[in-house]
C-alpha cells in the first residue's frame, strides 16, 4: 500500500451503540465500498451488535473526511471505519473498511494504529471479506498473517437436483415464532458445538435476525421427528434483496444437524429442500458460506452444482 505521502486522519472512538447519525454513516460507507467492491464489508453479526440497544463489547473507531483533502462529492462521508467485537470468553475480531474515495491515503493505516493504542488484546483477529490485496498488504504491514479461509460458493445455474428424502420417521416444517426459539437454540449449539460464530448465538441474536426485513419464517425449514416432534436438524434460508446494482439473492443461510442425528443423511435433505425452496420463491442464483477446511460440506455442494465464488480471510497476529 503506497502511503508515504497520507495525511494525518483524526480517529474519533465511540464505545458502545452508535448514534443514528453514525450508524447511518457506517450504513453508507459500507455501501459505497459494497459497492465498489462487490463484498460487503461488515459480517451480518456486526450488523446485529451496532444495531443493540446496549452492546457492552463494541468499539467503533470513526474517521471522517477533513475539507482540505476530501473529494467534494463525499466531503461529509465517513472515510473509514474500524469496528470490533471485543471478546467474550472468546477472541476479539474487527473488521475495517475504507471509503473507495479514500483509499491508498493512509486511512487503513490510521485505523489500526489507533485500534492498537486503544485494545491491548494481542490476540485480536481481523476479517477481510473477499480476500483484497489492499487488506493483505495492510495485514502483513502489522503483522498479521491469514489463519481461516471462508469460501462464498455459487449455485447460478441450477440443475435438476434430487429429491430431498428424509429419513423415515421424520418430518419436515417451518419455524413458528414465539415457539420454536428455545428448542432452535438447544439444537443450534450442539450442531455447532465448535464453531467459533454459530454455535454461541443467543437467544438476543436470534430474535435480532427476526427482526430483520429479510426474515421469512416459511423458509426456516426445520426437520423434526414425528413421533415427539424433536428438533433434529434445520435449514435457514436467506433473500439477500437487491443493493446498487447488484440483483437478489438466494442464500443457504445455515444447514445444521444435531449430533444424534448425524449420519442419517439429513444434512444433504436439508439442503435440497432448502435450495428448493428459495427456487420456489424465484431465486435463480443462490449462495452459501462454508469454512474451506470443512471437507464434507463442500464436497456436498459441489456434488450439488455449487462452485468456489469467492474468499473471506480471517488474519490474527503471527506471533500468536
Amino acid at each position: 500500500m503506497s502511503e508515504q505521502t497520507a495525511p494525518v486522519w483524526p480517529v474519533t472512538i465511540i464505545k458502545g451503540a452508535p448514534d443514528p447519525e453514525v450508524l447511518a454513516d457506517l450504513k453508507a460507507l459500507a455501501e459505497a465500498a459494497a459497492e465498489a467492491d462487490g463484498n460487503p464489508p461488515l459480517s451480518e453479526q456486526t450488523w446485529v451488535t451496532l444495531r443493540s440497544e446496549d452492546p457492552d463489547n463494541l468499539l467503533v473507531l470513526a474517521t471522517y473526511a477533513a475539507e482540505e483533502h476530501s473529494d467534494p462529492a463525499t466531503a461529509s462521508s465517513l472515510a473509514g471505519a474500524a469496528v470490533i467485537l471485543l471478546p467474550r470468553g472468546g477472541e476479539g475480531v474487527f473488521e475495517l473498511v475504507v471509503h473507495p474515495a479514500y483509499r491508498n491515503q493512509g486511512v487503513g493505516t490510521g485505523l489500526v494504529d489507533e485500534l492498537r493504542r486503544h485494545t491491548e488484546l494481542p490476540d485480536l483477529r481481523a476479517w477481510s471479506h473477499g480476500a483484497h490485496e489492499g487488506a493483505a498488504r495492510l495485514a502483513a504491514r502489522f503483522g498479521f498473517v491469514p489463519v481461516r479461509e471462508l469460501w462464498r460458493m455459487r449455485l447460478a445455474h441450477v440443475p435438476r437436483l434430487p429429491d430431498a428424502v428424509l429419513p423415515a420417521g421424520v418430518k419436515l416444517r417451518s419455524f413458528v415464532p414465539g415457539q420454536d426459539e428455545q428448542a432452535w437454540l438447544k439444537a443450534n449449539a450442539a450442531a455447532f458445538a465448535h464453531h467459533p460464530e454459530q454455535g454461541a448465538l443467543t437467544l438476543a441474536d436470534l430474535r435480532a435476525r427476526m427482526a430483520e426485513p429479510w426474515f421469512d419464517p416459511a423458509g426456516f425449514l426445520l426437520a423434526v421427528r414425528e413421533d415427539d416432534g424433536e428438533l433434529l436438524g434445520f435449514h435457514w434460508t436467506k433473500v439477500h434483496p437487491r443493493t446498487g446494482t447488484h440483483p437478489p439473492i438466494g442464500e443457504v443461510y445455515v444447514v445444521g444437524v444435531t449430533p444424534q442425528a448425524q449420519g442419517m443423511g439429513l444434512g444433504k435433505a436439508l439442503t435440497v429442500a432448502g435450495i428448493k425452496h428459495l427456487q420456489a420463491a424465484g431465486q435463480s442464483a443462490i449462495m452459501l458460506y462454508v469454512d474451506a477446511d470443512n471437507e464434507a460440506a463442500v464436497a456436498l455442494y459441489r456434488k450439488l452444482g455449487f462452485t468456489r465464488w469467492d474468499t473471506d480471510v480471517m488474519y490474527a497476529p503471527a506471533d500468536h
